[in-house]
């Protein structure tokens, strides 16, 4: 195979390095070995595969640093070569996996296990996130140093909140060890028991108990607090309440060593969008209200807001097709993520486009610690090239994911990744996987199959 490729005459979009030009970037081997203007011709190019980027965006491989990946424990929901295959569609490169497995990610043999798995499929990067305390109980510690020691990048117990603030507290100072982040499920789960969407009108009129922006935030302040106490590195998962951002805003006006992230749903939806029981709209934390929504958005402007992450969270199609009070919370984000955010958001002047790339790439590589999300010379050769002219409709039936929990169904987005490149090798060439798979011709779901979706 190929090992150089030069990628020519795109627009190279590299916040990490400032760029924002028509560019030829040259890949050899795993590496970006030059960037420059029209590198074509020259000695150093000879031999090398030539990818057309004219008219196209191109970006390092996007980072997202929250997803649910299934893998072990509920692989009929997702795998881990589904997710990186789901990754590499929506222009990721690199995932972080969150702790909420089965067996849970606490273990040197689970993390070992996960980056065996994501060696053999070989589509992209996933970096383990080790959870805070032993099988998720809220008791106590993990093995932090061993997780850390077989390549954990953070600690979360996401999907539940650590409400023992004693250990919280002993979480942010032991992982000042190795510099890790705790990344925060803020969630009082006391004020949020038994709730089904955020508490307000909509949770009024529709009959659901409702979920304050309070249970959030009182937790949001509580490891603040404690980040301030010890020290340490807090991150605060799925941000969603005007609330939240402003302790956020405050605590780094502070000093605090906290960062955060928000999600495209909790930037595109509200609770209104809940009226008409369509359970793959309820997530967790739930959909806010319009003035909250406002609120994230003007976080972006102001820079607040660290990073955008899918908090992709798949579920089985039977699992989601019941009352509201019983279908889980979760919805599926990997391959609408950049299409959103390109629509939504960059063409609708809330954020510049070096920006919102920046907030997928670079900004959530430095929150873990890792060298992605950037193209110097010498980095890895992790590469996007996007049409961001192109229009497509969201349509499950075409999703690499195994799940299709989606909300976003025939909505009309911009933005098609084309071509991906990780460790300089080509995992999408011209849209299509290089294992020869075509969109929407993979079933990797049997009901999926037997209902129509292939």
């Amino acid at each position: 195979m190929t090992s150089k490729y030069l990628v020519k005459g795109g627009r190279v979009i590299d916040p990490a390095n400032n760029a924002d030009e028509i560019l030829d970037i040259l890949i050899e081997g795993n590496i970006v070995a030059a960037i420059g203007r029209d590198l074509a011709g020259k000695e150093v190019t000879a031999g090398a595969e030539i990818i057309d980027a004219s008219g196209k965006l191109v970006t390092p491989g996007l980072v997202d640093m929250h997803v649910h990946l299934r893998d072990p424990g509920r692989t009929d929901e997702e795998t881990i070569e589904s997710g990186l295959r789901a990754a590499a569609r929506g222009g990721f490169t690199s995932i972080a996996c969150m702790s909420n497995t089965d067996p849970v990610i606490d273990s040197a043999p689970v993390v070992e296990y996960i980056k065996r798995q994501a060696a053999d499929v070989g589509f992209g990067n996933i970096f383990p996130i080790g959870s805070i305390t032993s099988g998720l109980e809220g008791e106590r510690l993990s093995e932090m140093g061993e997780l850390v020691n077989v390549g954990a990048v953070a600690f979360s117990d996401d999907g539940k909140c650590v409400m023992n603030s004693q250990l919280m507290r002993r979480a942010l100072e032991y992982t000042k060890i190795w510099d890790k982040a705790v990344i925060s499920h803020a969630e009082d789960g006391f004020l949020a028991r038994g709730g089904q969407m955020h508490e307000g009108y909509y949770s009024t009129t529709l009959g659901l108990k409702g979920i304050p922006a309070a249970a959030e935030e009182v937790i949001v302040a509580r490891d603040i607090i404690l980040a301030g106490l010890t020290g340490g590195r807090l991150h605060i998962a799925h941000l969603s309440t005007a609330g939240s951002l402003d302790l956020v805003k405050r605590a780094k006006e502070q000093g605090i060593r906290v960062t955060c992230e928000v999600t495209p749903h909790h930037l595109t939806l509200t609770d209104e969008n809940l009226q008409g029981y369509n359970t793959n709209f309820k997530v967790n934390p739930p959909l806010r209200t319009a003035e909250d929504v406002a609120a994230l958005r003007q976080g972006l402007r102001d820079g607040v807001i660290d990073a955008i992450a899918s908090d992709h969270a798949p579920h089985a199609r039977h699992e989601k097709e019941v009352e509201f009070d019983f279908a889980p919370f979760g919805l599926i984000g990997l391959e609408t993520t950049l299409a959103l955010i390109l629509t939504e958001i960059v063409d609708r002047d809330v954020i510049g486009l070096s920006e919102a790339i920046g907030k997928m790439s670079v900004g959530p590589a430095e929150i873990l610690g890792i060298a992605k999300g950037r193209l110097g010379i010498g980095d890895d050769a992790d590469i996007v090239i996007i049409d961001s002219n192109v229009q497509h409709e969201v349509d499950p039936s075409k999703f690499e994911s195994k799940s299709i929990n989606t909300p976003y169904t025939g909505w009309r987005l911009k933005g098609l990744v084309t071509d991906v490149f990780s460790a300089g090798k080509p995992v999408i060439k011209g849209k299509v996987f290089v294992d020869g798979s075509v969109e929407g011709s993979r079933v990797l779901d049997p009901w999926k199959e037997n209902h129509g979706y292939s």
